[in-house]
């Protein structure tokens, strides 16, 4: 009988624990998790569930009970320091889980502040988990000083809602400008503008050397030689992939975890999905940071479990909430030399990506129609002319047809 253990409790390890079970596997599960909470969804926890307008029980992707009715060994607050490939056990704490299959959802770690630079200060959070979260609530009052480092999604978003609750808000990039490794000048200048109506005061081309204070944080010396006072600080710089147990068990790392089209380790016993996975991807390899990658390549490498022999292919779409607009994008830009404007009116925008004549993919702005179709084009290998999609007399439904 088939004995799978799974680390990771996150959106990645629920949804491989929960395929299983779904699809009437019959062998033993094991789940462990670091945190003390059963698996919940991390989109809210920055956005409703900080603002007040979510319970915490409706974060949770399952009920505890669900992890029982199932016979699901769910280990939690517990940590995984070893796996040994020889035996096929994993090590925890004092004990150890004997696997025959071995999923790795290990996800991604924030990149913190260095403690010589002020990481380490009272009232300095990153964004990732519910204990993150729970620990800066109290410090969202109306009149607060917030400095955001970072000038990515989870930084913006964070700004957005500092702004709404009434927050003076200064958010820092040390690039050009914000989203400058994630999307087109175009999208840029619009989420710029729009902080900047909403009263936030952004700052690019601007580094933090380092955040002021004795114990707690009160305020930063920036690279430009100026200084900002600043009750608590977010740290939005970014995530890496938690690759340590599969580096220190000898796995193929590449950007991740190296896995192979089905999932697979280097190991042939060992599988990985969600954040912390690299995977073959249109001639390249890349791993997607998002909630539909998590959850699809989590089902699809719990299906090969079962030995389906199923190959992944992905179809990466993202979100962000920022105030009142909705973010949506379809495929990845990587390579783009072009791109193509369609605006409806001041509020509905978005911005095509083009490599040569190739759309690969798109940032919809409070535009729904736009994202479904271009979705739908870029998971079909449809890519229609640029001068059509700028035409708004060009009915994009009818692009789907052609």
């Amino acid at each position: 009988m088939k004995n799978v253990v799974v680390i990771g409790a996150g959106q990645a390890g629920c949804s491989v624990v929960t395929r299983l079970r779904g699809n009437g596997f019959d062998g033993s599960i094991t789940l462990i998790g670091e945190e003390p909470v059963v698996p919940y969804q991390r989109p809210p926890l920055s956005k409703k569930y900080l603002q007040g307008e979510m319970e915490r029980p409706r974060l949770f992707l399952r009920p505890e009970k669900y992890y029982f009715d199932n016979n699901i060994d769910i280990r939690l607050n517990q940590t995984v320091t070893a796996i040994d490939r020889d035996n096929r056990t994993v090590r925890c704490g004092e004990n150890t889980h004997s696997y025959t299959d071995l999923v790795l959802a290990t996800g991604a770690k924030p990149h913190r502040l260095p403690r010589a630079s002020g990481g380490e200060l009272q009232n300095v959070f990153c964004v990732r988990t519910l204990k993150d979260i729970d620990q800066m609530k109290p410090a969202f009052r109306p009149g607060a000083r917030l400095l955001v480092i970072g000038g990515g999604y989870i930084g913006l978003e964070a700004a957005a809602v500092a702004a709404k609750t009434g927050l003076k808000v200064t958010l820092v990039e040390m690039a050009e400008r914000i989203l400058q490794r994630v999307a087109a000048k175009e999208s840029s200048d619009y989420f710029r503008s729009l902080h900047k109506g909403h009263g936030v005061d952004i700052r690019e081309g601007v580094g933090v050397t380092r955040l002021l204070g004795d114990t707690q944080v009160t305020g930063a010396l920036l690279s430009d030689g100026s200084k900002l006072e600043a009750d608590f600080v977010i740290s939005g710089i970014g995530v890496a992939p938690a690759t340590k147990l599969a580096e220190d068990a000898g796995l193929a790392i590449e950007n991740g975890v190296r896995v192979d089209e089905f999932g697979r380790t280097s190991d042939a016993n060992i599988w990985a999905a969600g954040d912390c996975a690299s995977f073959p991807y249109q001639g390249s390899r890349v791993r997607l940071e998002s909630v539909p990658n998590a959850i699809d390549q989590s089902e699809c490498v719990a299906d090969n479990v079962m030995g389906a022999e199923k190959e992944y292919e992905a179809k990466p779409w993202f979100w962000s909430d920022q105030y009142d607009v909705k973010l949506q994008i379809a495929g990845l830009n990587q390579g783009y030399d072009r791109v193509v404007s369609r605006t409806t009116d001041n509020v509905s925008k978005s911005f095509w990506y083009y490599q040569g004549e190739r759309l690969l993919a798109v940032d919809a702005l409070n535009a729904p129609r736009d994202y479904m179709v271009a979705k739908r084009l870029i998971e079909s290998g449809k890519s229609p002319v640029p001068e059509l999609v700028s035409n708004l007399e060009t009915n994009l439904k009818a692009l789907l047809q052609t």
